[in-house]
């Protein structure tokens, strides 16, 4: 069964742009990538649109339908109704390149800011050992397809661009904690998380959750958890007056 779709597409550039009309066929079982791949094909051949593996697991083709973060190859045709007017945007938090692509090019940049793994100097490969709920724990994490759907949603720098300096996003901040967390991995990862990638600008209100495709409890197992550790080491008065006890004794 197929039916004409009605779609409003952003198209245009860094100059700027404007909403188009379009009324696209729709067929069953089809996601909105389908339906861009088809405007594409009959009416819009030049518009822009960044995909690839088309199955959600490369994160490419981060959009925003009626205004909420998605991948396009994930959202389903059949949660719309037939009469609706599905609205296709960029990304809003990063710079439009054209049409649908932006230039997510801050994140891979936040990214080279973290330091490695750091394992113990005195391990060689293969003599790696961790507890299986070690494993466990860090393994949500890797899930992550870097769709950056979590970084376009966090109002932090998608509502205050002169955040992006100091704050390095849920993506990001993940990834330090799961870094963290890892019981080999020797670098104190904490006092960065604070003063060079921005934890203190998040407050938790679980939105980068909320969108994540691969369902990761970002908040809940990632940033509080590290939050708490932050907080242990700098305002703790036990944890205080212990370091200040060993700083005199050294």
């Amino acid at each position: 069964m197929s039916y004409q779709g009605r779609f409003r597409v952003w198209r245009g550039d860094s100059e700027g742009g404007e909403l188009h009309d379009f009324t696209v066929e729709v067929n069953e079982g089809e996601v909105v990538l389908d339906i861009i791949h088809r405007l594409q094909a009959t009416q819009a051949p030049d518009l822009a649109v960044r995909w690839n593996c088309k199955a959600g697991k490369c994160g490419s083709c981060s959009a925003e339908v009626n205004g909420r973060p998605r991948l396009l190859c994930m959202t389903r045709m059949s949660t719309f109704a037939e009469q609706d007017t599905i609205t296709v945007t960029p990304l809003r938090t990063f710079p439009v390149q054209r049409d649908l692509v932006t230039d997510v090019s801050f994140n891979y940049e936040k990214a080279r800011e973290i330091p490695a793994f750091a394992p113990p100097k005195d391990l060689r490969p293969g003599e790696y050992r961790m507890q299986q709920v070690d494993v466990q724990r860090s393994q949500e994490f890797r899930k992550c397809i870097e769709c950056f759907l979590c970084q376009n949603v966090c109002h932090v720098v998608r509502d205050h661009e002169d955040n992006k300096e100091s704050f390095a996003g849920p993506r990001h901040l993940m990834r330090i904690a799961e870094l963290d967390m890892h019981p080999l991995d020797t670098a104190d990862r904490r006092p960065a998380a604070r003063e060079e990638h921005g934890l203190g600008l998040c407050n938790i209100t679980k939105c980068c959750t909320e969108v994540c495709p691969e369902n990761i409890h970002i908040t809940d197992n990632a940033l509080i958890p590290l939050k708490e550790r932050v907080v242990d080491r700098h305002y703790d008065p036990v944890v205080w007056l212990g370091n200040k006890i060993r700083r005199r004794r050294g």
